[in-house]
């Protein structure tokens, strides 16, 4: 049984002390929404910047009201154009450093180059790069939402709150799908089983899990860590001494492990950009007697031409949360819905802001 809090209470919940300011990093307006649903439920205005590329494709950042002795938010909702954005928010926390701001919390719903936060062969870990230049810029704290990987949080210097979003998907599975109790949690590849597992127990259903998936990028496959060599060496010091050859992986035939016939199949994950492996997944689970087939996913990337590969698939709806705006996939895929979880993100600003006392 759940208890309602009265209108009067709900409102004082979003009461916040003064000093706090709320700015959004954007020069894209179809970025501002969240930024602006976040402000409406604290009950304060957004703070006056102008933020512009310049001719030369060159940022600029003006603060055009004081923020000295306050606490800055940044909202920063990341764009096609990553980079730019990588380089608004850069740049806006250096400019609120170096006015006096008391504190600067970046709220980083979508944390960008998440996925490269392993070494590849002769590459870098890209997300602690990242990490480490908003901690230069004058970053204090951090909040974003469903970390590729929660060990990103160890490269950061500062504190960071890693919101979850499995809530507000909880509740959508229960309020929008009448008959979710005929539901099966689906892991499109061994490594999100955790997070199937999660959504399972939640709602007391069982879980399944595709094995064997076409070779992808996460794979150990292609990350360089070919120790003992695949080759077996033919300038040994000693025959005894020979290392012995790394045998390589090979991939199963696809599998389900776990039973899908006659029942909605709930493909679980945290990304969803590329949409190859969930069409993959899906035409599994239509074959193997799932008559209805549902992706949740916090992060909507949808990348390239991937609304116009899920109206033509057997995806019955993609559902995902406001962290990356998507408004121009939805129009060109009406099985595209959105979850809003402005909510988790301005009490978590709210609580911030006025301190332990007013939890």
């Amino acid at each position: 049984m759940f208890c309602v809090a009265p209108p009067e209470l709900e409102t004082k919940m979003n009461i916040t002390k003064g000093g706090l300011v709320l700015f959004s990093a954007n020069s894209n307006s179809s970025c501002m929404e969240l930024s602006k649903k976040i402000a409406e439920r604290l009950g304060v205005e957004m703070g006056k910047v102008q933020v512009y590329q310049e001719p030369n494709r060159e940022t600029r950042v003006q603060i055009q009201e004081s923020v000295r002795g306050k606490d800055v938010f940044i909202i920063q909702t990341v764009s096609k154009d990553v980079n730019t954005t990588i380089m608004e928010l850069l740049i806006m926390v250096y400019a609120c450093k170096t006015s006096c701001a008391k504190s600067i919390i970046g709220v980083i719903p979508y944390f960008p180059y998440s996925k490269q936060c392993k070494m590849r062969k002769r590459g870098s870990i890209v997300s602690k790069l990242l990490a480490s230049m908003m901690c230069k810029a004058g970053l204090t704290h951090l909040i974003t939402m469903d970390l590729h990987q929660k060990e990103i949080q160890g490269f950061f210097n500062i504190p960071v709150d890693n919101l979850r979003a499995s809530p507000f998907l909880l509740q959508y599975i229960q309020e929008e799908i009448p008959d979710y109790r005929n539901a099966v949690i689906v892991a499109k590849s061994p490594a999100s089983a955790k997070r199937a597992q999660s959504f399972a127990e939640r709602l007391r259903l069982g879980i399944a899990v595709i094995h064997g998936e076409a070779q992808d990028a996460e794979s150990d496959l292609v990350d360089g860590r070919h120790s003992p060599p695949m080759v077996r060496s033919v300038a040994a010091i000693h025959p005894s001494l020979e290392i012995p050859m790394l045998i390589p992986k090979e991939k199963p035939p696809i599998t389900v492990v776990g039973d899908v016939g006659g029942r909605i199949a709930i493909i679980v994950d945290d990304i969803i950009d590329d949409v190859d492996s969930f069409l993959a997944a899906a035409e599994t689970l239509k074959e193997r007697g799932a008559y209805k087939i549902f992706v949740m996913a916090t992060h909507g990337l949808l990348s390239s031409d991937a609304p116009r590969l899920i109206e033509e698939s057997a995806i019955d709806e993609v559902v995902v949360t406001n962290t990356i705006p998507h408004e121009i996939q939805k129009l060109q895929c009406p099985k595209i819905k959105t979850v809003d979880i402005s909510m988790i993100l301005s009490e978590a600003i709210r609580r911030i802001h006025n301190g332990p006392a007013h939890f």
